[in-house]
């Protein structure tokens, strides 16, 4: 693809909560301080013709096309088409490439794409959709809360509680780690006081992983029926789930390769079964690698979203990659996850590992509940 990253920031994840970090901030108002850090870095942001937001909870402070508000909070041009999108998890990365699309085809030359989400505000499936308890739908298609997909997964699969409490365990040692990394957070801005990822666990062993009972038995029974009455263990914990917080990532996509960190080789997303709810990120990882002429053993840097602790332990089961090669700055299970700026935070934090790796080709891969993934693939170019 004739398309680059210009450049790609990223705030701190806020703990989701009335005294979180970035609660007194607005959604708008993070991607304005975002816009404001690029103009700082020396993107033109002010030559973007469209901004494209990925945000799941669009109610109440996200409502309103959270675009279009955000567009006015940054003083961006009045020409800016703003548009927003809802993809699940993977609506930031998708946003990204939905940019990435619009400049290969010649619709526009510059645009700005992410995502915001602030969990504080606006609750997990605040949106309150007939569908999340609509008994119409057969079985197979009904829906069900990721949590539990996830245990459900981790029983098809055989991931046993040891692989899921080393994935946790994994995650926050090394997002501590990145904290005192500057290449690894030096695209990520700090916003008001609030200047680190909030979320990290200090001080998890190992000990304290394995004591943890298992957090989502109670909603097992009330998903009985959506799940054709199949018998689901279970299994997961609070530490295998990404904490709920408040975040979100920015990107100056162009068809100008002047001065750009980064150049898109691939994208693709992916649709996959409810049943089968957090497998399409692997769906669509295959096809950008495809699409790419390239192999796992390529990429210098993966950042795999850690969407529970078993989708991040059957990536490394099953794929011959280095784990030394994914998620170097630490995931979602330690910094948190917030639902549509995921994307578009893990592109940002991609960036940095391959400068501080000084790595050739990247990797994100997205998935989110219902079967919906993303990947793309970018080379680094050098400065």
């Amino acid at each position: 693809m004739n398309v680059f990253i210009q450049d790609a920031l990223r705030t701190p994840r806020g703990k989701a909560r009335p005294d979180g970090g970035l609660a007194a901030h607005t959604p708008h108002g993070l991607i304005a301080a975002l816009v404001d850090a690029l103009k700082a870095r020396g993107a033109q942001t002010d030559d973007a013709e469209a901004l494209i937001l990925g945000c799941v909870g669009q109610v109440g402070a996200q409502g309103g096309n959270i675009a279009e508000v955000a567009k006015l909070a940054a003083g961006l041009p009045d020409a800016v088409a703003a548009q927003t999108i809802n993809s699940y998890c993977a609506s930031g990365l998708m946003a990204i490439g939905q940019a990435a699309a619009l400049i290969e085809a010649g619709v526009a030359k510059n645009a700005l794409a992410g995502g915001v989400e602030m969990m504080s505000q606006v609750p997990f499936m605040a949106d309150r959709a007939s569908y999340y308890t609509d008994t119409a739908f057969e079985p197979p298609a009904r829906y069900i809360p990721v949590a539990l997909a996830a245990d459900r997964l981790a029983g098809r699969e055989a991931i046993d509680r040891a692989a899921l409490d080393a994935a946790a365990f994994r995650s926050q040692t090394a997002s501590a780690a990145a904290e005192d990394s500057p290449a690894l957070i030096r695209s990520r801005i700090a916003v008001g006081e609030l200047s680190q990822d909030e979320c990290i666990r200090a001080g998890m062993t190992e000990a304290k992983l394995a004591a943890m009972p298992p957090a989502f038995a109670e909603m097992h029974a009330g998903y009985r029926e959506a799940m054709g009455g199949e018998t689901v263990e279970p299994r997961l914990t609070v530490a295998h789930a990404p904490p709920m917080c408040d975040g979100a990532g920015l990107a100056l996509v162009s068809a100008d390769s002047a001065g750009a960190r980064a150049r898109v080789v691939a994208y693709a997303q992916a649709g996959g079964s409810v049943e089968d709810s957090l497998l399409a990120g692997f769906t669509a990882m295959d096809r950008a690698l495809a699409d790419a002429g390239l192999s796992l053993s390529d990429i210098d840097v993966v950042e795999f979203m850690e969407a529970f602790a078993v989708v991040i332990a059957k990536f490394l089961r099953d794929r011959d990659v280095d784990p030394a090669r994914v998620n170097i700055g630490g995931g979602h299970l330690a910094k948190g996850h917030p639902m549509g700026a995921t994307g578009a935070i893990l592109l940002s934090s991609l960036l940095d590992a391959l400068d501080a790796r000084d790595g050739r080709f990247g990797m994100v891969v997205v998935t989110g509940a219902s079967g919906i993934g993303a990947a793309m693939i970018v080379e680094r170019l050098a400065a």
